[in-house]
């Protein structure tokens, strides 16, 4: 989110210089994240607003990954295929019928299919599944890719790159002055950008207890020469009632996640999370036991209470958020940075973000 804005702050011409501060660049949620760019199949009964702003965002997708591969010269691995959403057992069919009809009372078309065209779709899913829809629509980015284009892009456009840990925003009270860094040094500026993931909160007292690590597990997967090929779409799943999926990546890769747990910032992945996600992806492509173990990897996604995020001015004049998007970042960024461009030109939050306006007051889902 951080590289997104400060490209496009610079692409915009917003500001003398863009000072980027990321003391690990290309890590965090960001670097193990799925890349789904799915707001029908991430929608939930009671999260209207989520799913409204995720369309949104998934329509400005295509036009923002042009112009950051414009800007970088380079692609950002953006995938059309769509997306299948299933189910291996009764309940897990009754949780997938219960959300394809909010889908259709919210007026999304939702396409039911049975084991049969399920599997003749993607013949890597297994006899368990048996039911589901297809969303073809939906999106996908490969997430390193992505990070590599940001990069090129900002570079590009000027924006200057540290790699420094920033400890807190400075203000006079009224507006802000800069941001304190870990050594002490102070960088003044009269704009703020907070993007700092599941980390922000400790950044200005504004956001504090707003943002909370939410921990997630990944695995990357390789199909072998014996091994059934991957599936081409995206596959979601529900497995007694877990949540699984796995995206594809080019030269026969998976992401297969995600374990969610609510541990602070254990930064550990456990061996019952990646048993959890062999055991559920497994269910669902049964092939899968034969590829290659590439990596697992754990880290945080920043959650509020809403799971909305905080978009815009917040606090005093000049600090900005855009921070609080919990497992939907790579979906949200093209709305996100739209609203935050439009924040620092000192315009109102757009339309489509109005409902994850930083400065709203927040009342949790239930």
């Amino acid at each position: 989110m951080g590289s997104a804005v400060a490209w496009a702050a610079a692409r915009e011409g917003l500001a003398g210089e863009v000072v980027l501060l990321d003391p690990e660049p290309g890590s965090g949620a960001s670097r193990v994240a799925g890349g789904m760019l799915a707001p029908i199949s991430e929608a939930w009964p009671g999260e209207r607003d989520v799913l409204e702003l995720g369309a949104a965002s998934l329509a400005g997708w295509p036009a923002f990954a042009a112009a950051v591969a414009s800007d970088a010269g380079r692609l950002v691995g953006l995938r059309r295929e769509g997306t299948l959403q299933v189910a291996v057992d009764a309940a897990d069919v009754e949780d997938l019928d219960r959300v394809a009809a909010h889908l259709e009372d919210w007026g999304r078309a939702v396409s039911r299919l049975g084991r049969r065209e399920l599997r003749r779709l993607e013949p890597s899913l297994g006899p368990s599944v048996r039911a589901g829809f297809a969303v073809p629509d939906d999106l996908a980015v490969d997430n390193r890719a992505l990070l590599g284009a940001l990069t090129a892009a900002g570079e590009a456009r000027g924006v200057v790159a540290a790699a420094r840990r920033a400890v807190r925003v400075l203000d006079d009270g009224a507006r802000v002055t800069g941001v304190e860094l870990a050594d002490g040094e102070v960088l003044e500026a009269d704009r703020v950008v907070v993007a700092a993931g599941a980390w922000s909160a400790a950044l200005h007292p504004v956001l504090a207890g707003r943002v909370r690590p939410v921990k997630g597990e990944i695995l990357r997967v390789r199909a072998r020469r014996s091994s059934l090929p991957p599936p081409s779409r995206t596959v979601r799943a529900s497995v007694s009632g877990r949540p699984v999926y796995a995206v594809p990546r080019d030269a026969g890769r998976l992401v297969v996640g995600a374990t969610q747990y609510e541990a602070g910032f254990d930064p550990d992945v456990t061996v019952g999370g990646v048993r959890d996600l062999v055991a559920d992806v497994e269910r669902v492509l049964p092939g899968i036991a034969d590829y290659a173990l590439e990596e697992s990897a754990a880290s945080f996604r920043p959650g509020t209470d809403d799971n909305l995020p905080l978009l815009g001015p917040v606090g005093p004049a000049g600090l900005v958020a855009a921070t609080g998007h919990g497992r939907n970042g790579m979906l949200l960024v093209a709305v996100s940075v739209d609203a935050v461009v439009a924040a620092l030109r000192g315009d109102p939050v757009p339309g489509a973000a109005r409902a994850a306006a930083a400065d709203r007051s927040v009342v949790a889902p239930g």
